[in-house]
């Protein structure tokens, strides 16, 4: 034996007003949706009539709650359409038409009248059909599920419905008259029908204007400026510029408006949108590409699918279609920008850097008009593409923090410029460059590479060092590190530690290594036995008046000491980890030169302060 469903309205109700509706203020938005799809529905057998949608406010003298009339004069409904409509959950008076003609009705999902319970609990609907038999009828619901139909004994004089709400007690806030208008505005504002507004004695149309953006203006400044004073008014913000925005892909129109600061790269803005004029959402953000999260738009669609909740948007094909095609006029206008006013495309990118260089990877015709444009850190200051590529005709960069501020000083001292490239974005763009501009060169560079620019020795400097150089060979092999002895500057720099990425890899495996169990320290052992790579080289640096003298010191002691720190002072200043070899090497020489300073004479209660055996200062 089949059985039905049982559904609790008052569990509904209570389902929509705390999960699906973002406040009861939403039922004067679903009362104009019914209303205006209705005067569409009677348009279609009407083609010449207008429509109009009126809220008269009856507030009572005896201080009891307010009643709302809700009128329009639409198509109205049949007595089997009142039964069919309004008393059944998930019935839509627009679905039969609806896949015939989707683009004519806002309404689809048969749940909008129930959002009216969230603020009374009795509705009264006064309906007249325009395909009916001239009856007037009376359709009553009630929260707690029942409902009745009768013959008004008041009937209307032509076809339309009437929706009387009377106010719950603790509702009564969202029945005075400046709170209907402003949900009236908010909702409605852009509707191509009037909407009327009787409070107090006194009539009102809430929306006589009609979107900004489809208006006549005398001209290109009147227009921008009308936009800009209208995004102020929507957002509260005084935009940079305005862009308009044209869909035929879900018939989309409207305006983007340029942010004044940059928001957070993650952060993706929360757009206006209107369905059919109605408003959808304030908060839709699946509307635009990722990257343009450097605008705010209000935007009107007739032919996109909206959410049960009718508060965003349905992820389909219309749907993405109509994202890329308003990506593709964002792409327009930085484009447009580019060529007709380059100055306010840098300012433009200086605020909003990370979507012009999201857009420029993704796009190889917008990346050839804008990368000339981008402003990169160097070793020599900061620069755009185009004054790097004047002055060097390969573009060398590093990837990582840690790599530009290893070789950025002694860099920049040797006038070579080197891009920090560890900012978002920047490596890939660099990268590109050669794929999409024929003869750019473009090379990774590494602390590695700096020596090739560095002054070699003459013969007889060659000889004087040979002693340091023999000693630091053997002190450093262990740590697979081999020695070189130039001239550079600054001066003060005494080394310069390198390797390529291959021997950064060795050095970060052989650290997790020594910090693993056994099981795990095998498997990096066979990881680093099959590294390639060149060894790390230490640089000496012969300009340093430290190196100078210690290619001179023949005691073998102080001399393997001194190797030794300088090999761990050249890995902090390069930000190396220290593995445990290289940490027992830093303790065992700072207790060497503490022994060596009380050597001196300062460990004994009768030093006599003199220098001591080793020539310590």
């Amino acid at each position: 034996m089949d059985h039905r469903f049982q559904v609790s309205l008052r569990g509904v109700i209570d389902l929509l007003s705390h999960h699906l509706y973002s406040s009861p203020g939403v039922y004067v938005r679903e009362l104009l949706q019914n209303a205006t799809d209705a005067i569409r529905a009677r348009q279609l057998l009407e083609p010449g009539h207008a429509g109009t949608v009126r809220l008269e406010l009856m507030e009572k003298q005896d201080g009891s709650p307010p009643t709302l009339l809700f009128s329009d004069d639409g198509v109205g409904l049949t007595e089997e359409e009142i039964h069919r409509f309004l008393a059944t959950i998930g019935e839509s008076s627009k679905r039969e038409a609806l896949a015939a003609r989707r683009n004519d009705f806002i309404g689809q999902f048969g749940i909008g009248l129930l959002s009216c319970f969230m603020v009374c609990d009795e509705l009264l609907v006064v309906t007249r059909s325009a395909r009916g038999d001239g009856r007037t009828l009376e359709w009553r619901g009630r929260h707690d599920g029942t409902y009745a139909v009768r013959e008004s004994e008041h009937p209307l004089e032509r076809p339309g419905t009437q929706v009387f709400l009377v106010a719950r007690p603790d509702m009564t806030e969202w029945f005075s008259a400046e709170r209907l208008r402003s949900l009236a505005r908010h909702y409605g504002g852009l509707l191509p029908f009037p909407i009327q507004l009787t409070a107090g004695g006194r009539t009102e149309r809430l929306n006589p204007d009609g979107p900004p953006w489809r208006r006549d203006y005398e001209s290109a400044s009147e227009r921008r400026k009308a936009l800009l004073a209208y995004g102020r008014d929507v957002f509260g913000t005084d935009f940079i510029d305005c862009i308009p925005l044209r869909s035929t892909a879900g018939d989309v129109d409207g305006v983007a408006f340029v942010l004044p600061a940059s928001p957070h790269f993650n952060a993706r803005q929360k757009h206006r949108v209107y369905l059919k004029h109605m408003l959808l959402s304030e908060s839709a953000e699946n509307l635009l590409p990722e990257w343009a999260f450097f605008v705010k738009c209000v935007v009107n669609a007739n032919a996109l699918r909206p959410t049960a909740s009718r508060e965003s948007f349905y992820e389909d094909e219309p749907l993405a279609l109509a994202r890329e095609a308003l990506g593709q006029c964002l792409r327009t206008y930085l484009v447009e920008l580019a060529h007709e006013d380059p100055r306010a495309l840098q300012r433009l990118i200086a605020l909003h850097g990370l979507s012009v260089k999201a857009l420029a990877l993704d796009d190889d015709d917008f990346y050839r008009l804008v990368v000339n444009w981008l402003p990169f850190e160097t070793s020599l200051g900061v620069m755009t593409l185009a004054d790097y590529r004047r002055a060097h005709p390969v573009v060398r960069y590093t990837p990582t923090l840690d790599g530009f501020r290893q070789v950025a000083r002694v860099a920049g001292a040797q006038g070579l410029c080197i891009i920090n490239a560890a900012y978002t974005h920047d490596a890939a763009l660099l990268e590109k460059l050669p794929h999409v501009v024929p003869d750019a060169q473009v090379e990774r560079f590494s602390a590695a590479d700096l020596p090739q620019s560095f002054e070699e020795l003459t013969l007889d400097e060659r000889e004087a060092v040979f002693p340091l150089v023999r000693m630091a060979e053997r002190v450093l092999a262990p740590f697979r590190c081999g020695v070189v002895v130039k001239k550079f500057f600054p001066a003060e720099v005494p080394t310069l530690y390198g390797s390529d990425a291959e021997g950064a890899f060795r050095r970060d495996a052989e650290r997790a290594r020594d910090e693993s169990d056994d099981l795990y320290a095998g498997v990096l052992e066979g990881v680093m036995a099959s590294a390639g790579g060149e060894p790390a080289q230490l640089c000496f640096n012969l300009h340093n008046p430290v190196v100078r003298r210690l290619a001179a010191v023949t005691d073998r002691e102080l001399l393997k000491l001194s190797v030794e720190m300088l090999y761990v002072q050249a890995l902090l200043l390069g930000h190396h980890p220290l593995n445990a070899q290289e940490m027992a090497l830093l303790n065992q020489g700072l207790l060497g030169l503490i022994s060596a300073q009380l050597g001196e004479g300062g460990g004994d209660e009768g030093g006599n302060g003199g220098p001591g055996p080793r020539g310590f200062h």
